[in-house]
């Protein structure tokens, strides 16, 4: 189970109800096999077990390598009964249950008032939406909050009171459906109209107590908040210093006209501050210098040095003691992880080597009783291929030692090797010929050069008639280029499916896309042709549907392009570290939708219907955008002159969108200038807070995993060819990436933390 630590504490043999061991003249509860407690009594090279069969050793070992594959921890119950319960709650059926329990609370933000269902967030013209009535969201969460009981109740019995009591996370969890419970109680006693749901603020704790590795991705950035908060001291001393220096530089003087720079940056202290703030991340270049500049060039040397210092030396330091600190915590948190797993293992050959080490001189497992928990193991058939092959080469010896058991496992590290099936046998000396010319890699960079004259074909349209309405565009010719070419894509599957055979042809996973773009292609193609093109179609060849259906063949071929990847080793490399990032950043994203989702409900709280369109803007139903803006003139730069209107806090989809646009930069200074006006200056704060956390802290630790994707896959692929890094699935987790840096844990240690375990009592 997931627990702050790995193993922590001693027994207490003062809680008999949760995993102490019970006295032999003790009589059992029950009486049933299943409920037995275990105790092992190991001396030396032997081991002796009380009230134990064979089957429920083979139970409890395949449980133990069950923990050790998903890096989870062993501290659990190993009673038959909680066996069964801890397999099942960890079985895929009711994790994927459970997750979508916690998506569909998260969800329910944008469902509950302020509703986000309505077409547009532009106040402007937004429709009244739909606003759930009272009782359907709180029924739908009271019964979230029921399973998450359930799950609580669950996770506290397999793991005992003892260490449920160690769990901080698990007391967290109490906490939160107790004050989630509370706070739904007072919204019904209510009738749904309270202004302020406590509840949905630490709704994201659910999703943070599921994941292990989102827990120890919070606990390194906690760690590395010290070494972040040096640096952004000096850059806040930085920016102090400058501001004082721009506010001496820039004074109000008797010149109206040499007033520009302090009127619109300088005016006051909290403005300074922002100007300087912003120009930090370079959004309001050049334009916070241009008043100055205009009067003399020399006020440009304060700016460029502000930004020299600020942008491109502190930031990148800040940048740099981020990926260096988050990446040394990680790596310590990665530790827990790989002793978990070997943890694990020594676990399970403990207690299956109880069978045999009794009529033997040295600790051994039988291979027949390996084989026989492998193949209950849930695991990748491939590794589970790999490991059994192992073991069947101990069959003449008849036994597994502890060090060689142990290596069986090293097959979950190495990366897999996909063998293409075997080409089909032709006796024909003409269709050989054949076969090994069409299963040529020349043919492959052929079809390439014809996809990429087909995209250069449909570049060249494009440029012809974007000035042309759908009514003027002759479409016919480009229907016949573009025919020719899907027949020469279509020719090109079948000779591959000839040369390789169809299971060779699907083995390759650029041919899977490749071959279901063609048909996909084919298909669409021939559906143009029967609906407008035969003299007795009913449709209109001029009409809408034929130029939607020729710009989605367009689409499709320029899409299909990118079947090029896989042959050119640098771009299937930086192709292959996206698809690993979207598996080894899911904690990452994870903390981020957490991030997202809290100051997404502050925002809200803070500043919902905070900006109100002026009535004059109110617009009908035959009202355009253009109308709207060119009729209304403010500031340039601000937020109602640049029409940002549907960027707002009224509902919880706009306050996400709003803080995207805040993370990504550019012209951030208008939102904060905005909600500054329309509320109070302390808005701000929020803002610099939202900037600082996103930007700042979370880019900067994307840019850390992103590095670590890339650096550990080239250092893996530099020296293969494109052909072998498109056969080679890599091992990319985050363990994985840093295991050569990882020490691994004695003999001694494993044993210590086994004489540990709350439930699995060993005596020495």
């Amino acid at each position: 189970m997931e627990t702050d630590s790995l193993l922590t504490g001693s027994v207490n043999a003062g809680s008999p109800g949760y995993g102490s061991r019970r006295s032999l003249s003790d009589p059992e509860p029950g009486g049933a096999a299943g409920a037995r407690r275990m105790s092992y009594s190991v001396s030396g090279a032997s081991c002796c077990v009380e009230g134990a069969d064979e089957a429920l050793y083979i139970q409890q070992a395949v449980i133990f390598i069950e923990d050790a594959i998903q890096y989870r921890s062993i501290n659990h119950r190993v009673d038959a009964g909680s066996l069964r319960l801890y397999r099942w709650y960890y079985s895929r059926l009711c994790q994927w249950g459970l997750g979508m329990v916690i998506a569909v609370v998260l969800l329910l933000a944008f469902v509950e008032r302020p509703s986000s269902l309505s077409a547009s967030s532009d106040p402007r013209y937004r429709a009244p939406p739909w606003q759930p009535p009272c009782g359907v969201t709180e029924s739908i969460e009271i019964v979230c909050l029921i399973i998450f009981c359930l799950d609580l109740a669950v996770k506290s019995y397999l793991i005992g009171w003892e260490e449920f009591r160690k769990s901080k996370w698990l007391i967290g969890y109490t906490v939160v459906i107790s004050a989630s419970v509370i706070d739904w109680m007072l919204s019904l006693s209510m009738v749904c109209d309270e202004k302020l749901r406590v509840r949905r603020i630490i709704r994201p704790f659910f999703l943070l107590q599921n994941s292990s590795m989102m827990k120890k991705t919070l606990k390194c950035i906690k760690r590395t908040l010290p070494e972040i908060a040096s640096v952004i001291l000096l850059l806040a001393l930085h920016l102090c210093l400058f501001t004082m220096i721009g506010m001496l530089l820039f004074a109000r003087t008797e010149d109206p006209e040499k007033n520009g720079e302090w009127d619109l940056y300088f005016r006051n202290l909290p403005r300074s501050l922002s100007s300087l703030l912003v120009l930090l991340t370079t959004a309001n270049n050049p334009d916070v210098m241009i008043p100055a500049y205009t009067l003399n060039r020399g006020y440009s040397i304060f700016f460029i040095i502000f930004s020299v210092f600020g942008t491109f030396f502190l930031m990148n330091l800040l940048t740099a003691i981020i990926y260096n600190q988050f990446r040394g915590y990680l790596l310590m948190s990665v530790q827990t992880s790989i002793i978990r797993r070997r943890l694990g293992i020594r676990a399970a050959f403990q207690v299956l080597s109880c069978q045999g080490a009794v009529r033997a001189t040295e600790e051994h497992v039988r291979v027949e009783t390996v084989l026989k928990v492998m193949s209950r193991v849930q695991m990748k058939r491939y590794f589970r291929a790999a490991i059994v092959k192992e073991v069947q080469q101990y069959a003449e010896v008849g036994y597994i030692g502890r060090g060689d058991f142990s290596k069986l496992f090293d097959e979950l590290d190495k990366d897999r090797i996909k063998d293409h099936p075997p080409i089909p046998q032709y006796n024909s000396p003409v269709l050989q010929k054949l076969q090994v010319i069409f299963s040529h890699y020349y043919v492959t960079i052929a079809g390439n050069a014809v996809a990429l004259a087909n995209v250069i074909c449909i570049c060249t349209t494009l440029v012809l008639n974007s000035e042309k309405t759908i009514a003027e565009k002759d479409d016919s010719y480009m229907e016949v280029i573009n025919f020719c070419f899907i027949l020469y894509y279509l020719l090109e599957m079948c000779l591959k499916i000839f040369a390789f055979g169809l299971r060779g042809y699907l083995s390759y996973r650029n041919n899977i896309f490749d071959g279901l773009l063609t048909i996909l292609l084919l298909a669409l193609q021939v559906t143009i042709f029967v609906f407008f093109r035969l003299p007795y179609s009913r449709q209109d060849p001029a009409s809408h549907g034929l130029w939607e259906m020729v710009r989605l063949v367009n689409m499709l071929i320029v899409f299909r392009f990118l079947r090029i990847i896989p042959d050119i080793k640098l771009m299937a490399l930086v192709a292959s570290t996206l698809l690993d990032l979207v598996k080894n950043l899911r904690a990452f994203a994870g903390i981020l939708v957490v991030v997202y989702y809290v100051f997404a409900v502050f925002g809200i709280w803070l500043f919902e219907g905070a900006i109100k369109p002026p009535p004059h803007m109110s617009v009908t139903s035959n009202s355009t955008m253009e109308n709207i803006t060119s009729n209304f003139s403010m500031e340039c730069g601000t937020y109602e002159q640049l029409g940002y209107w549907p960027n707002n806090f009224d509902d919880f989809a706009a306050a996400i969108v709003l803080l995207y646009n805040v993370m990504v930069i550019n012209n951030w200074q208008a939102f904060m200038d905005a909600y500054s006006r329309y509320t109070t200056g302390w808005a701000r704060l929020y803002f610099v807070c939202w900037w600082l956390t996103s930007s700042v802290m979370w880019v900067n630790l994307f840019v850390a995993v992103i590095l670590e994707n890339f650096i550990y896959k080239w250092d893996r692929t530099h020296s293969c060819s494109a052909t072998e890094v498109e056969r080679t699935r890599y091992e990319t987790s985050v363990q994985l990436m840093f295991k050569e840096q990882i020490k691994e844990p004695t003999e001694e240690e494993l044993l210590s933390q086994l004489h540990q375990h709350p439930h699995l009592h060993l005596h020495w």
